[in-house]
C-alpha cells in the first residue's frame, strides 16, 4: 500500500446502519463542551453529515467506524437505533490510517490526541514526512514528538501540549545520562519556574551530566549520595561553575598581563650590554626558544 495516499477502492453507499453493528476503531476522549453541542445541534436539525465506516468481515461486529465518533454517540444518547453512513471499501490498515487523520485534521481535537495520532502512524511505519505531509507539521517536530512516545515520556510530552516547555527544551532534558529522572524532573523545574534559560539550561544540564558520570554528588555542597536533585541543585551548581570559570579567566588574564610584563622588561635589559655581558659570564645568555621570539 503506498503511504502517502489513501483512497476507497469502490464508489461510496450510503446506508441506514445499527448502531450496535458499529465498531468504534479508534475511540477518543471528548470535550464535553463540544459533544454536548453536537448533541444539541442532531437533536434540534438532524444528522447534517453521514458517518463514515467500513464492512468488518473478519470481526464480531459487521462494520468499522472511520469518522464520525461524535455523531455516533450523540445519535446513541439521543436513543436513537440506527444512524446514515458512508460505506466505503477499505482494508483494516487504511481504515485506521483514515481514521487518525481524520483526527488529525479536526480544528478542535486536543494537543494530546494529536501527539496520539501521530504515535499510532510510526507505529504503522510512517516516516516524519509521510505524518509531515498527513498532518502539516513540520518532520523535524514529527521526529521529536516520535522520540518521546517511544521513550514514554508522557510528562515532557504533556508539557509540550500546554506550551510550557518548546520541543527542542524537552528533547533536551529527556536525553539525561543513564535516563535520569530526578535530573529530568529539576531541569524541568528550572526551566518552567524561570530559573535557567536556553543556553544556560543546556550548560546546566552538561555539567550535571559530567557531576554524574564522575560519581560526584549532584547538589551544590551536598554530602550525601542517591539524595534527589532539585532545580535549586542544578541552579547553584551551575552558578558555582560559571562563577569558577569567571576565575579562572580572570586569573589567566591576570597571568597574561605578568608574562607580557616580564617578557618587555627582558625585551629592554637585552638591549642593554653590561646586561648581556653578565648573563655570558654566567652561561645565562641561552633564553628559551620562545622568550627569545618574543624578547627579540
Amino acid at each position: 500500500m503506498e503511504k502517502d495516499k489513501i483512497t476507497p477502492r469502490n464508489k461510496e453507499e450510503i446506508h441506514l446502519i445499527a448502531i450496535e453493528q458499529i465498531d468504534i476503531l479508534n475511540p477518543r476522549d471528548r470535550n464535553e463542551k463540544v459533544f454536548s453541542e453536537i448533541v444539541d445541534s442532531i437533536s434540534l436539525v438532524g444528522l447534517k453529515k453521514p458517518i463514515t465506516v467500513t464492512q468488518n468481515a473478519d470481526e464480531k461486529l459487521p462494520y468499522q467506524l472511520i469518522c464520525g465518533e461524535g455523531r455516533l454517540k450523540a445519535f446513541r444518547i439521543l436513543g436513537e437505533t440506527h444512524i446514515p453512513a458512508r460505506v466505503i471499501d477499505v482494508n483494516k490498515e487504511e481504515a485506521l490510517i483514515m481514521s487518525l487523520v481524520e483526527n488529525i485534521a479536526r480544528k478542535r481535537h486536543r494537543a494530546m490526541e494529536l501527539l496520539g495520532c501521530i504515535g499510532r502512524l510510526a507505529d504503522l511505519d510512517y516516516d516524519k514526512h509521510a505524518i509531515s505531509q498527513k498532518t502539516g507539521l513540520a518532520p523535524d517536530y514529527i521526529q521529536g514528538i516520535i522520540t518521546l512516545l517511544k521513550n514514554s515520556e508522557e510528562r515532557l510530552l504533556y508539557a509540550v501540549e500546554q506550551k510550557r516547555i518548546p520541543l527542542n527544551i524537552a528533547l533536551m532534558i529527556a536525553n539525561t545520562t543513564n535516563n535520569n529522572t530526578d535530573m529530568q524532573l529539576a531541569l524541568q523545574e528550572a526551566y518552567e519556574s524561570g530559573l535557567l534559560k536556553g543556553q544556560q539550561l543546556l550548560q546546566a544540564k552538561k555539567i550535571m551530566d559530567i557531576r554524574h558520570l564522575s560519581g560526584k554528588s549532584p547538589g551544590y555542597g551536598r554530602s550525601q549520595q542517591g539524595s534527589r536533585v532539585s532545580a535549586n541543585d542544578i541552579v547553584k551548581t551551575y552558578q558555582r561553575e560559571v562563577e569558577r570559570q569567571r576565575t579562572t579567566v580572570k586569573k589567566a588574564e591576570q597571568n597574561q598581563q605578568r608574562l607580557a610584563f616580564i617578557l618587555g622588561a627582558l625585551s629592554q635589559l637585552k638591549k642593554d650590554e653590561h646586561f648581556s655581558t653578565l648573563l655570558r659570564a654566567e652561561s645565562l645568555d641561552n633564553l628559551p626558544q620562545y622568550i627569545n621570539e618574543q624578547t627579540t
